[in-house]
């Protein structure tokens, strides 16, 4: 069983690294779960440069 990194909700420099760490372990999984962990990346990363517009 492989376990899915938690939704980064939290926008900062650290959050995004902590998203990032989500592919760390790519390698290990088979190729089928690669797109949960990409798309869990990129909706961190989307909702990031989303809310530059509130600064």
């Amino acid at each position: 069983m492989t376990s899915q990194p938690p939704p980064a909700s939290d926008l900062s420099p650290a959050g995004i690294i902590e998203g990032l760490s989500g592919l760390q372990d790519l390698d290990d999984l088979p190729t089928a779960e690669h797109v949960a962990r990409f798309t869990a990346l990129h909706n961190s990363l989307t909702a990031a440069l989303s809310s530059i517009d509130d600064v």
